[in-house]
């Protein structure tokens, strides 16, 4: 393995982090107040650790943020047109070459071409043009791949699933053997853990990994868990629980598996299920912002569930129903940059 060549685990030191605030210009014209209430949480529990890059849509937007975060430092607020707020998928994924940091900017179809995408996938370059990231050097790579599809370990080992990598809708048909390839290349691993189950009603990205299992320092695995036997789910991540049982560590080891609790089911007003899921938490310098969803017990053992995964850092929680509205939770509207 290329040792010059680092793909960062998220606990590792940050420079940034990134969010894409929400306009009402899109899907969020409809309950804009309550999900700017989620971000104010976001950017204000960050803002006590390092700083927040911002991407606001126009002028008018800035002002408009400027003065939700007039009290809140470390904030730093830049203008690019977007669709939506996913920066985990629409933002740059960051490795460390030689001590320098690149912004792979991948492209960013939309989760294959489902949804309109093309002003979230010019952002990355838009900031750079802005001179966001003096630091760093960006890198246009023409293939589809979203942050959120990919959980490292800082050693190595990638893991994901299948059902998204491989999806054809967003690079055409493409080989496992292929993927894996240019993982390395990128990457610099020579490990991919392939998940084949796993799948949460609601989730339109085809099965991100951090909906589902995440890492954590020490070979631990965090993953969405499904105690009710007469769920849906029950079976798909029963099976998944079975593929993290079977996986190896590089020395050979089972991996300890730490299960989050399963939250009761919520639905949209048209009645179709939510993606709720404890798994999507961001991890930053010296805390661990975790989605909740005003469930007591259930919001108060993933706090648990995390705080021993990560028992050096404050667990922070974030109110994400508002969120959820749109599939997605508190890892999917942040994005992180590491530190050189």
């Amino acid at each position: 393995m290329d040792r010059t060549l680092w793909l960062p685990p998220e606990w590792a030191a940050q420079r940034c982090i990134l969010l894409t605030w929400p306009h009402d210009q899109g899907d969020w014209s409809d309950g804009l107040a309550a999900v700017e209430r989620t971000f104010l949480a976001m950017a204000c529990a960050i803002a006590r650790f390092q700083r927040v890059l911002i991407t606001c849509r126009d002028d008018d937007h800035r002002a408009h943020v400027a003065e939700l975060l007039a009290d809140v430092p470390a904030c730093e607020l830049a203008i690019a047109p977007s669709n939506d707020i996913w920066v985990r998928d629409h933002g740059p994924i960051t490795v460390i070459d030689d001590g320098t940091a690149t912004l792979l900017d991948f492209r960013f179809n939309g989760w294959g071409n489902k949804y309109p995408a093309l002003l979230d996938d010019a952002i990355t370059e838009r900031l750079m043009a802005q001179n966001c990231f003096p630091w760093a050097e960006r890198v246009a790579v023409p293939f589809v791949l979203e942050g959120g599809s990919l959980e490292c370990d800082g050693e190595g080992s990638l893991l994901t699933t299948s059902r998204c990598l491989l999806d054809p809708s967003r690079n055409g048909p493409i080989s496992r053997e292929d993927v894996e390839q240019k993982l390395g290349e990128w990457f610099a691993c020579d490990r991919v853990l392939w998940l084949e189950h796993g799948h949460l009603e609601g989730d339109d990205t085809d099965g991100h990994i951090d909906m589902l299992a995440r890492f954590a320092p020490g070979n631990r695995i965090l993953y969405t868990a499904c105690e009710d036997p007469s769920d849906s789910h029950a079976a798909d991540l029963g099976a998944m629980a079975a593929e993290l049982t079977a996986l190896r560590t590089r020395s050979g080891k089972p991996y300890t598996l730490i299960p989050l609790p399963w939250p009761k089911a919520r639905y949209n007003d048209d009645g179709a299920r939510l993606p709720l899921s404890y798994a999507n938490f961001l991890v930053i310098n010296g805390a661990v912002l975790v989605p909740t969803y005003a469930q007591e017990a259930t919001d108060q053992q993933a706090l648990d569930c995390i705080a021993q995964a990560f028992p050096d850092r404050e667990i922070i929680s974030i109110p994400a129903l508002p969120l959820v509205r749109q599939h997605g939770s508190v890892h999917c509207a942040s994005m992180q940059i590491p530190l050189t």
